[in-house]
């Protein structure tokens, strides 16, 4: 499919998706196939809605009848009822999750991959939520710019209140048309997504259904208009000033009454910087009009507000941000929130009830993984060092007091490389079976960097730029801890981490960056040839490599071949492991 994702998003850059028949690409047999793919690579996918039918249920159909089912469907469609449950969120409130049935879900993933690349296209580039490629650590880094260079100190903070129960549809199917969704078969059967009856509640009048698969990006649809109209105001606003790009700016300043605005926006949690305190209360009644009048969407007055970060700080995705004088220049101070640590030490409070309760590798391995993924996310805080120092210090008689009669407590001796990678030894720390736990004062800051923009799922040179960074090892890592086999060993399991980490998070054969989810571990001699899982008897390659390696039947390797395109040196590589598995040569 990504000759037609890439086509149909030249075509939406181009404002020219009128006539191309949407609806006939999303029925498509490849485009079903790589949704029923999607699915069932997902952890829901064995998470039941009203029918009781999960991704099992639908194994041993075949393909030709699978495919004609999904297209009759859609012929008149009618969503089943969506089965509603509720979420504990960290406040102690609840959010209500809709939990669709298995054939909507995959209706619902073949929508979103043909309209995801026309959207994107008209994305604004500084929205981060529920977009491909992008972080919260991207919107993080595009705050610390407009702070520390723009030198923008004033934010308006704009929440919009029940924001996912409150989105008018006709507004959306209206907003999606002018975003390059041209078949009108498409926006029907979209819009009787959206009126899909919830069991025990009805049939909802507004609002995208939370935990529907679409609802990230229609979410994102609707605030691309606000998103758009900021921008508009400053940042694209045109210019006959002899200079162009960022260059313009110090013209604009200096020659208009415009006010300077910058949005960055994750999800529904949208700030806007400027630098006066008068132009930051214009803004937000603009955008408080803006809302109500072009969206139909209301702004929370509780949590919406105008905040001078030079003097108290502002809240953005579980880290305060402030700005501190520093010679002659105010430059970003931040910090782990409040909230956020509350959170931090209640979680932690609750890994080491569980390990005092059983301490078993899988519990200690959880504990481990927490830690490891709480640092990599606060680790751009600059204040990083010291919050998570407290954060220890408050937990000292909680570790203690769960974990002494355990272990022994002490700095790491010859610890495996899985903690040196990560950690040093100058922290004590407890030793639970064969694994240290991970210190949680150890975390240093790290620079963030702003989203590349040139980076792209649906061109050529967006790929390839794409394709040169190797994924985040440390948040790999983490997910690899999530997935451990509670029949492998711990030696194997440890040495599966180190040669992850050792291989910089790529294929062996290919050289290609391996994400968590496609990661096999492949013993170059064999179990029942007698090889070991020691450390120099394992490899990390890509899944459909590790079936190369080891498949016999002739078919399945040139499905796999045809797949994956081997050059001469990875398809020697690919026959050292076969050879040693006595297997013949491809």
């Amino acid at each position: 499919m990504q000759s037609t994702f890439d086509f149909l998003y030249q075509r939406s850059q181009n404002n020219a998706t009128k006539g191309i028949d949407l609806l006939g690409i999303i029925t498509s047999k490849e485009n079903i196939m790589l949704a029923y793919r999607t699915i069932k690579s997902n952890k829901g996918s064995f998470t039941a809605g009203t029918d009781n039918l999960t991704i099992a249920d639908f194994k041993g159909i075949n393909t030709d009848t699978f495919i004609t089912e999904i297209r009759s469907r859609l012929i008149n469609f009618q969503p089943a009822p969506v089965r509603r449950v509720e979420i504990p969120k960290a406040n102690g409130k609840t959010r209500p999750l809709g939990i669709p049935t298995m054939i909507d879900r995959l209706i619902g993933q073949m929508f979103l991959q043909v309209l995801t690349p026309i959207c994107e296209a008209k994305f604004y580039q500084h929205s981060y939520g529920f977009r491909e490629n992008r972080s919260t650590h991207h919107a993080l880094a595009r705050c610390h710019h407009l702070i520390n260079v723009v030198q923008c100190h004033y934010v308006i903070d704009v929440d919009i209140e029940s924001f996912f129960d409150n989105v008018n549809h006709a507004k959306l199917l209206s907003q999606l048309y002018t975003i390059g969704v041209k078949d009108r078969r498409v926006l029907a059967i979209i819009g009787k997504m959206l009126k899909a009856e919830i069991v025990g509640i009805g049939t909802p009048s507004k609002g995208t259904p939370q935990g529907g698969i679409l609802s990230p990006l229609l979410s994102n649809v609707v605030l691309n208009d606000l998103d758009q109209w900021i921008a508009s105001q400053w940042a694209d606003f045109p210019s006959s000033h002899k200079y162009t790009g960022h260059h313009k700016f110090p013209g604009l300043r200096k020659n208009s009454e415009l006010k300077e605005m910058w949005i960055v926006r994750y999800a529904d949690d949208a700030k806007v910087f400027t630098k006066t305190h008068e132009q930051a209360w214009k803004i937000f009644h603009a955008v408080k009009g803006y809302l109500e009048n072009h969206l139909k969407l209301n702004i929370s007055p509780e949590k919406s507000q105008v905040t001078n970060i030079r003097k108290r700080p502002s809240e953005f995705l579980g880290i305060e941000l402030r700005a501190k004088k520093k010679r002659n220049k105010y430059l970003l101070y931040s910090k782990v929130s409040a909230k956020s640590k509350q959170r931090i030490k209640e979680k932690i409070r609750e890994q080491l009830k569980k390990i005092q309760k059983s301490p078993t590798r899988e519990n200690v391995s959880n504990y481990n993984s927490y830690i490891l993924g709480i640092h990599n996310y606060y680790n751009i805080a600059t204040n990083v060092s010291k919050d998570f120092s407290l954060i220890a210090y408050s937990l000292l008689y909680t570790r203690y007091n769960r974990l002494s009669y355990l272990a022994q407590c002490g700095r790491p001796k010859r610890p495996p490389p899985s903690y040196t990678n990560h950690y040093n030894t100058n922290y004590r720390t407890y030793k639970i079976g064969n694994i240290y736990l991970y210190p949680i004062e150890d975390i240093q800051w790290k620079l963030p960097f702003q989203f590349k923009q040139e980076i792209s799922n649906y061109t050529e040179k967006g790929r390839a730029s794409f394709e040169k960074l190797s994924p985040d090892v440390t948040t790999e890592i983490q997910k690899l801890l999530c997935r451990h086999n509670k029949y492998a060993n711990i030696e194997y399991l440890d040495n599966r981490i180190s040669r992850y980490s050792m291989q910089n998070g790529k294929c062996a054969v290919t050289g290609y960056p391996v994400k968590a989810d496609d990661v096999h571990c492949h013993h170059i001699l064999p179990i029942h040839l007698g090889g070991t899982d020691k450390f120099n008897n394992l490899i990390i390659v890509h899944v459909w490599i590790h079936k190369l390696i080891h498949a016999t039947n002739e078919q399945t390797i040139n499905q796999y071949l045809q797949l994956i395109k081997l050059n001469k040196k990875q398809l020697d590589r690919l026959n050292k492991y076969r050879d040693k598995c006595n297997l013949t040569l491809i």
